[in-house]
């Protein structure tokens, strides 16, 4: 998974698997959603990021399965 974030258009493109998208889905009018021939997704983008998502910072964190 790759998380790019653009400064000069406000965009973040969250990218699942590296496949072509085929169709993209659009969520509301600032998320899409792009799926391959298969309907998996393949990446999310986050338009106005900063403004509608609260994109000033981003954190990561794997959380173990249950043992």
């Amino acid at each position: 998974m790759r998380v790019k974030c653009s400064s000069d258009t406000d965009a973040t493109l969250v990218e699942f698997a590296d496949g072509p998208p085929v169709e993209t889905r659009e969520l509301d009018e600032s998320i899409y959603l792009d799926l391959d021939a298969e309907g998996h997704i393949v990446s999310l983008t986050v338009e106005h990021a900063q403004r509608t998502a609260g994109m000033d910072e981003l954190s990561y964190q794997r959380v173990p399965a249950p043992a």
